[in-house]
């Protein structure tokens, strides 16, 4: 198992106790930052992720909609910039086995921010974006008017100079000018999670599966943790991806959120922990702005499944 000690090395010591890790996180002083939109009236915010700058287009009416099913995904949130610029940081040890020219990675509950795929996109062979269908059109247009920004040269190399976003080279539809990005719709309460999500003959499960502040109420606990062992859980069954390997590398599941309700997010700890071994990553390993003392937290989760495989 030196893929998993490799990434221990990197975490926290593993949460035994949902209710001791959610006190020492919610003892300390929370930045308020209300619920953590980038600006929910705006019709488009402007961020920068890994020094290349993006427009990401957003839905202020969906937002203050009464569409069933939530309207949360319909614009930007803080997190997310950051989160996405962590997540494809070349210096990232928690992910540095995971991302790779042959990895595929599933987002769920993207939104409207195709953020952490422009970062990763130019270093995986998929990255595949999920969420309800109210997002797609606009998820799709911010791929489409940001893919030149995000694939320019010197991408892989961020620190060498700075993307600047070239206008009016749009690409058409799903996957049209970035052929290793799509979007597809996943309801957590009502699909079903299979192998034909990696949309590939080539693969049959996922590297690592990410999230960005996706649990806010306690309706959303049970089927989004369901959604993330699901997904995991395709790599326990597909013998082929280590066809070639002496280890078998399991799928990493990586949860960014902002901290919030204590008592929803001990309800999600506990409910992500009976499927799981989680840890949080270390401050040591995250940017300022992405740790508790800035209102934020970052946890990984590996199934307990895997574990006992992997012995």
């Amino acid at each position: 198992m030196d893929f998993v000690n490799g990434l221990l090395a990197n975490l926290e010591p593993e949460v035994e106790d949902a209710e001791e890790e959610t006190f020492m996180l919610y003892s300390q002083p929370i930045p308020s930052m209300n619920l953590g939109f980038v600006d929910s009236r705006a019709a488009s915010v402007d961020v920068s992720v890994a020094d290349r700058d993006y427009t990401i287009h957003q839905s202020p009416t969906v937002l203050s909609s009464s569409r069933a099913g939530g309207t949360t995904g319909a614009v930007l949130w803080k997190i997310a910039p950051s989160f996405a610029s962590w997540l494809s940081s070349p210096s990232n040890p928690i992910l540095a086995n995971t991302i790779h020219s042959n990895a595929s990675i599933l987002e769920l509950g993207c939104g409207i921010s195709p953020l952490s795929a422009l970062a990763l996109g130019p270093r995986v062979a998929r990255y595949v974006l999920t969420d309800q269908s109210y997002v797609q059109r606009l998820v799709q247009r911010n791929l489409d008017e940001n893919f030149s920004s995000a694939f320019s040269s010197g991408t892989s190399t961020p620190t060498s100079g700075r993307g600047k976003k070239k206008r009016g080279g749009h690409g058409h539809g799903h996957g049209a000018a970035q052929p290793n990005i799509r979007f597809t719709t996943l309801d957590w309460e009502t699909d079903e999670v299979t192998p034909s999500l990696t949309g590939s003959d080539e693969a049959r499960s996922f590297d690592a599966v990410v999230a960005c502040d996706c649990v806010y109420n306690y309706a959303l606990v049970d089927p989004f943790v369901q959604a993330c062992a699901d997904a995991c859980r395709l790599r326990l069954s597909d013998d082929e991806a280590f066809a070639n390997d002496e280890e078998r590398r399991p799928c990493v599941c990586v949860i960014g959120q902002q901290l919030r309700s204590d008592e929803v997010f001990e309800s999600w700890l506990k409910a992500f922990s009976t499927s799981f071994h989680v840890w949080r990553a270390s401050d040591s390993v995250l940017p300022a702005e992405l740790r508790p003392s800035a209102g934020f937290v970052v946890h990984v989760g590996i199934l307990r499944d895997e574990i006992k495989k992997g012995d």
